[in-house]
């Protein structure tokens, strides 16, 4: 058996973590205890786990966060009054599978971006495609989108997403193109997509800034009814972590 060709086999087959597990087993001399059955599974392994992380890196970088977070970060202080058991429900991603989306609202400062960046993290694990996204930045994205004819191209792109993270929405005043473009994207992903929005804007308040009652009932609607709400209270995070918001 010629070794260097297996080698070259499995690498124009792309089998790249089979080939280096292969080779680090081939180079080391086999292991008297490594039966047939357990080599085989030892190779298959690695290209699993090769492949698995190449898919969560490219994840990660098409989603953009705005922090590296992960949810064993989070601080449940009490001052936070944050739902540790909650966090722990959602951290299997099952309200993704169900096309749920989340909510969550607080002062400035408080970890509102952290912690959705860490949900879409976990989110990425569970490979599920992520966008996060500065909601007034988006708004503008979209509104330029329509006067170059791209708009309908932007929107597919946002609701192929299985989560999208919407971060410090309604810092921005919300006129009457920027509702429709809210409308469209909201429409657009109820119940078959999840959306994780953050705001410093309790959400009782949302319907007075998105304006419009007819528009603003059919976006509450669609956002209200079914929702997780994690709502965060206490003092700016920033005084002790360097966390931008």
């Amino acid at each position: 058996m010629n070794i260097n060709a297996t080698f070259e086999k499995l690498k124009t087959m792309k089998l790249l973590g089979f080939e280096n597990a292969y080779r680090i087993v081939y180079n080391n001399g086999a292991n008297p205890g490594f039966t047939t059955d357990e080599l085989i599974a030892h190779l298959v392994d690695a290209e699993y786990d090769d492949r698995y992380n190449k898919k969560l890196m490219r994840l990660l970088k098409v989603a953009g966060f705005k922090h590296r977070a992960t949810l064993d970060q989070i601080d449940y202080g009490d001052q936070r009054t944050l739902d540790k058991n909650q966090l722990l429900r959602l951290q299997t991603c099952d309200w993704i599978k169900k096309s749920k989306d989340i909510l969550i609202t607080g002062p400035t400062g408080v970890g509102k971006s952290f912690i959705a960046c860490a949900l879409g993290f976990q989110a990425c694990i569970n490979e599920y495609k992520v966008l996060y996204t500065n909601a007034g930045k988006l708004f503008d994205k979209l509104l330029f989108a329509k006067a170059d004819g791209s708009y309908l191209k932007e929107i597919e792109k946002i609701v192929k997403m299985d989560l999208l993270i919407l971060d410090d929405f309604g810092l921005k005043p919300i006129d009457s193109k920027i509702r429709t473009v809210l409308l469209d994207i909201i429409d657009e992903r109820n119940s078959k997509k999840s959306t994780i929005i953050t705001s410093q804007i309790p959400v009782k308040a949302w319907y007075d800034c998105i304006g419009e009652p007819t528009i603003a009932d059919a976006i509450m609607d669609r956002l209200v009814n079914g929702s997780y709400r994690i709502e965060i209270k206490g003092e700016s995070m920033r005084k002790f972590l360097k966390i931008d918001e």
